[in-house]
């Protein structure tokens, strides 16, 4: 998987990833506007913009951190100036008031990875802790993101084939990046899982004390935004 998320934080930026990204960043500010907390732990964070902005708006919190199991992202989150680690939630042992889980980190994950998941932020979790996640729609999925692409970006691009199909989206990333005189190929897929928001609330004692609708790309919603709770 990590050589899958290293390929695809090469070509993250040729998806119009990061024009969306202040959108969903806004709702999670938002949330933590409104809760008392001096630690954050991100999980899946990626180049670390989120922890950055994190740090900057928050800048009386002890304790921010970033987790990803893509080395690629980690070097690149430390390079902001946030401590970032390549390690499993599982395998961490600190605790945080606050942990989040950006950009569908959770659909990364099939159905018993997901009550491990669960199993590990609760137990990373402070009492009185909250966990904040979005996790893709079935449109998001069936809707937006099957299909084939190219995007060329002059020295680099890439072709994208994807599929949604008994609630698994797999994707295929070809990257052809120039060396010298030539095109270097590379190749990596990925596999999302469409989780239903009822299906979390039955794996996990943490309570969801909120959630609503996100939309990034369009008029439709694309996201469920999900606080749950340790009580």
């Amino acid at each position: 998987m990590s050589n899958a998320l290293d390929l695809y934080s090469k070509v993250e930026d040729l998806l119009g990833v990061n024009e969306v990204t202040p959108t969903l960043y806004s709702h999670y500010f938002l949330t933590l506007d409104r809760l008392k907390f001096n630690s954050l732990l991100d999980i899946g964070c990626g180049r670390g913009k989120f922890l950055a902005q994190a740090k900057e708006r928050f800048p009386s919190i002890e304790r921010i951190m970033g987790i990803d199991l893509s080395p690629l992202m980690v070097k690149e989150t430390q390079n902001r100036g946030v401590d970032a680690r390549c390690i499993d939630i599982c395998k961490l042992n600190q605790k945080f008031k606050i942990i989040t889980a950006i950009f569908d980190m959770v659909n990364y994950l099939d159905d018993n990875e997901l009550i491990d998941f669960l199993d590990c932020v609760e137990h990373t979790l402070e009492d009185g802790g909250y966990f904040i996640c979005d996790i893709n729609t079935l449109y998001a999925f069936k809707e937006i993101a099957v299909g084939s692409f190219i995007k060329d970006g002059g020295d680099r691009f890439v072709t994208i084939d994807s599929f949604f199909e008994d609630n698994e989206y797999y994707s295929e990333f070809t990257l052809f990046e120039r060396v010298g005189d030539v095109f270097k190929k590379s190749k990596e897929s990925i596999t999302q899982y469409y989780h239903r928001v009822e299906r979390l609330i039955e794996l996990t004692n943490l309570k969801l004390i909120e959630q609503s609708f996100i939309s990034v790309y369009g008029d439709k919603p694309e996201k469920h935004y999900l606080t749950f709770k340790k009580m």
